[in-house]
């Protein structure tokens, strides 16, 4: 397949700048994929569209200040964005400069964070923070909130809470699992009051999450790795459930990606523990676990917008990305949600 058959015109003004004023208060196109038809509705009508005993997994990750503006010994100015933090003192990270830091080179960030690039692979760096603090400690400190590429304005206070869910726990993540944006915690407590069983899993969204397919063919993009948690909790809350009939619904595609990454690993089997992903899921995918999908609007040529074709089937997301266009629905992290039956 060609990377432009996921191409489709969006105007930059349906490109959510800000979050609703509440967190419920998006809109939501509910997709059947086995009957090839959607509906309009709103996200706080999602519980009409579940019944006791389905499982939603959500991804608990907690999104850290991963950006750092600081210069080089040299005095030019240099941009920081950490991709994934390797130990107390090392991370992954992309730099953004006039001219690239080789290896050895020194940096200074936020003016107080002595930094040495120690090597570089592709676009990425690996540096280390010679400072007695954890990286950890430092971002927390000196960190600034890293929204996406595309929200055009700086990032705000009220973005601090905003961009993260809040049963988000579990610190390394770099973006946001954005379908989770949506719940509040009285949506929550409704959905355990019907008897929906709320499972959870980590996986560390890394910003390759809005890096474009740069290949003409798609089988020749290069993921980047994620890690991932599955606890033994929400091993056990899906096998049961699909013993008694239960759907398995995934809040964001990370959530999704965890589940099937770990299927693929253990050669079908879902097992607790953890591990990394390149997972890479286009149409001609079989999913194994997840049968729903909650999740956001896509970037055109993306990989999350693969993934969604595959779950629902190409024709179905075109069409129905053409009809959320029309409708004006909000896309992208602060955007409106879908909920997506899986195409058989």
């Amino acid at each position: 397949m060609k990377t432009q058959d996921f191409d489709f015109y969006l105007p930059a003004e349906l490109i959510a700048q800000l979050p609703a004023e509440q967190r419920t208060g998006s809109r939501l196109l509910y997709l059947d994929s086995v009957n090839d038809c959607w509906q309009d509705t709103l996200f706080s009508d999602l519980p009409s569209y579940l019944r006791a005993g389905d499982v939603m997994v959500f991804n608990d990750t907690h999104v850290i200040k991963a950006r750092l503006f600081g210069k080089k010994d040299s005095g030019g100015k240099v941009e920081v964005m950490v991709e994934r933090v390797l130990d107390d003192h090392h991370v992954l990270a992309a730099i953004r400069a006039s001219h690239a830091p080789k290896p050895e080179a020194k940096l200074l960030l936020a003016g107080a964070i002595p930094v040495t690039v120690v090597a570089r692979e592709q676009e990425f760096y690996t540096l280390h923070f010679e400072h007695e603090k954890t990286v950890t400690e430092l971002l927390a400190c000196y960190g600034q909130l890293p929204l996406p590429p595309y929200i055009t304005r700086p990032a705000t206070v009220a973005d601090e809470a905003r961009y993260q869910t809040v049963y988000a726990k579990n610190s390394g993540a770099v973006a946001a699992p954005t379908a989770g944006l949506h719940f509040d915690v009285g949506m929550m407590e409704r959905l355990r009051a019907m008897g929906i069983i709320i499972a959870y899993v980590t996986l560390h969204v890394g910003a390759g999450t809005f890096q474009p397919v740069r290949t003409e063919n798609i089988t020749d993009h290069a993921m980047h790795s994620e890690t991932y948690h599955i606890p033994q909790a929400t091993v056990d809350a899906i096998r049961q459930a699909k013993m008694a009939g239960g759907r398995i619904l995934a809040v964001g595609t990370t959530s999704l990606r965890a589940l099937e990454a770990c299927v693929a690993l253990h050669q079908g089997q879902l097992v607790a523990g953890f591990g990394d992903t390149r997972i890479f899921i286009t149409p001609g995918y079989r999913f194994q676990v997840v049968e729903r999908l909650l999740t956001n609007f896509h970037l055109p040529c993306s990989t999350l917008l693969m993934l969604v074709s595959a779950f629902a089937g190409m024709e179905n997301i075109q069409r129905a990305y053409h009809h959320a266009v029309a409708e004006r629905y909000r896309f992208f992290s602060y955007g409106d949600a879908m909920l997506i039956e899986r195409k058989s």
